[in-house]
């Protein structure tokens, strides 16, 4: 098969390697048919998760077709259409079994595209797959079903729920790309007063005011009025910058709270002299992917068609370095997300 390999840091390949074919009793073995490059594929690639062995491929998100299940796979059997979860679970461990699929400790978390290949190749083998991988919903679009890999349950796990968004909460959402767009989406189901995007991207901005937010404006009088008035109840962090996160504590309520989603390649300094006196909650985490079901269950088509517009472009795999490309300069481009398919789709 084909896959995009990692050879150290700024350096992979679009390349022949080895098919995968079952290793334990619990795996699966799905064809590849959708797949994408996020952020954190970007930092892996850039040597900034030390651990990725040179020779691993890239890839923790998409949607495919089952070909082949190991002797302990009940759930899922060859020719389900299944989302490939970006988090392992074995489901049994004490972290499994309070959803808390990122702190697996029996050979789960993050593995795809870090610890074993990952999903940019024709094929992907998936450990643990009982709790892995997700059956598609009938019907379900499939370039629209890989946002649900990552991206839609960050939003609600690290967002919506740990932000605890309620029916009448003034809600900002500081960031519009793929996460912080999700987000704003999910907090409009729990009937907000207000939601709120923020982002320094004017074409973002229209993307969110499309996608259902209230208000979406540059940082500037809308959120200046909120600091020196009665602040939001929920802020969520999807952008991942020192400036970004100081905004959020500026824009919070007391007894508010912060949601943090974004990947911060920084330190961010946490002002506690301005803060301690606000009684306002941060949380922070990595996605555990334990809500994907429900929320394949929960959303309706209408939510999906909403999240299908946070797919602006569809690639061949093959052209995965423009992909990547195209990810390092998002925020120039006004890119969202590129779906990869393989050439016979």
């Amino acid at each position: 098969m084909h896959a995009f390999v990692y050879h150290g840091p700024g350096r992979g390949s679009w390349e022949s390697v080895s098919d995968p074919g079952v290793e334990q009793p619990t795996d699966a073995v799905v064809r590849v048919d959708a797949t994408t490059v996020c952020v954190g594929d970007l930092h892996t690639l850039q040597g900034e998760a030390a651990d990725v062995r040179p020779g691993t491929v890239l890839g923790h998100e998409a949607v495919g077709e089952v070909l082949d299940v190991g002797a302990e796979v009940h759930d899922v059997v060859p020719g389900d259409e299944v989302v490939v979860s970006s988090i392992t679970s074995c489901g049994h461990c004490m972290a499994c079994r309070q959803g808390v699929f990122g702190q697996c400790t029996q050979g789960g978390g993050w593995l795809l595209g870090h610890e074993v290949n990952g999903t940019q190749a024709d094929f992907v083998r998936v450990p643990h797959a009982d709790h892995s991988v997700h059956k598609l919903p009938y019907g379900m679009d499939r370039d629209t079903a890989v946002l649900f890999s990552e991206v839609v349950p960050a939003a609600f796990e690290l967002g919506v729920r740990n932000g605890k968004v309620r029916p009448g909460t003034i809600v900002v959402v500081v960031g519009a790309g793929p996460i912080g767009l999700s987000a704003l989406i999910i907090a409009g189901i729990y009937s907000p007063a207000r939601v709120i995007s923020v982002d320094l991207s004017p074409q973002r901005l229209t993307a969110a005011r499309n996608m259902g937010a209230d208000d979406a404006e540059l940082p500037g009088r809308l959120i200046a009025d909120l600091s020196e008035g009665p602040g939001a109840d929920v802020v969520i962090e999807a952008a991942g910058s020192s400036d970004s996160f100081v905004l959020c504590t500026q824009v919070v309520r007391s007894g508010g709270r912060i949601a943090n989603i974004g990947m911060h390649e920084k330190p961010v300094s946490l002002h506690l002299e301005q803060l301690c006196r606000k009684n306002i909650t941060i949380s922070t985490g990595q996605v555990d992917t334990s809500s994907t079901s429900w929320l394949l269950e929960m959303l309706t088509p209408e939510h999906m068609e909403v999240f299908s517009r946070i797919i602006t472009q569809r690639r061949e795999i093959k052209d995965i370095q423009t992909a990547y490309d195209v990810v390092s300069g998002a925020t120039s481009t006004n890119a969202l997300r590129t779906i990869l398919h393989p050439a016979f789709r």
